[in-house]
């Protein structure tokens, strides 16, 4: 069947009725990690209080337990669910200190923002130990903070706008961190 410029398919399930086949789960236990993550997840001052909830939210669910934040930091836990209680907030008032520290510490700071040579993240094997370092909404990262990661990746866009909002584009790398490390 052709809806618009979309194609849909239907099949038929593979045996008697579906619906006996299927039950909703509702709070499935999250799946136990082997070794905890060795990701944290860090933002440039944000615009959206909202967004960091969001990502917060998203980091817990990830099984993330640090996120460094800078700027004014208002966590809303009802966006954030669980995740307020499950990741540890840093907060500092500017990001290239605290990207000097995580290098010291050993992490590979990774940089999701569209540069002249940011990496597909498709393409993209992440380093264990890998600092995601996120940028302001408008603003992106700024060229010092830039200077001080050691690469950029970069998530492809289709259509209009040119980027994810900031959330997203965490949700989105986030997991695929977690795909490509999926006991820890």
């Amino acid at each position: 069947m052709k809806l618009g410029n979309a194609y849909t398919m239907t099949t038929e399930p593979p045996s008697g009725n579906r619906q006996d086949e299927l039950a909703h789960v509702r709070h499935k236990p999250p799946t136990a990690l082997v070794l905890p993550r060795e990701l944290v997840l860090v933002c440039a001052p944000l615009r959206s209080n909202i967004n960091l909830s969001n990502m917060v939210r998203t980091a817990g669910c990830c099984g993330i337990t640090r996120l460094v934040a800078c700027g004014h930091v208002k966590i809303d836990k009802n966006i954030a669910r669980d995740g307020a209680d499950q990741v540890e907030i840093e907060v500092h008032r500017t990001l290239p200190p605290v990207l000097r520290q995580l290098k010291q510490e050993g992490f590979t700071l990774v940089g999701l923002e569209q540069t002249t040579d940011s990496k597909n993240i498709h393409e993209f094997q992440f380093p264990r130990k890998t600092a995601l370092v996120l940028g302001n909404e408008r603003l992106g990262l700024t060229d010092e903070e830039l200077r001080l990661v050691d690469v950029c990746v970069e998530i492809p866009v289709w259509g209009m706008p040119h980027a994810y909002n900031v959330a997203t584009s965490a949700a989105m790398a986030l997991y695929e961190y977690c795909r490509q490390y999926p006991e820890g």
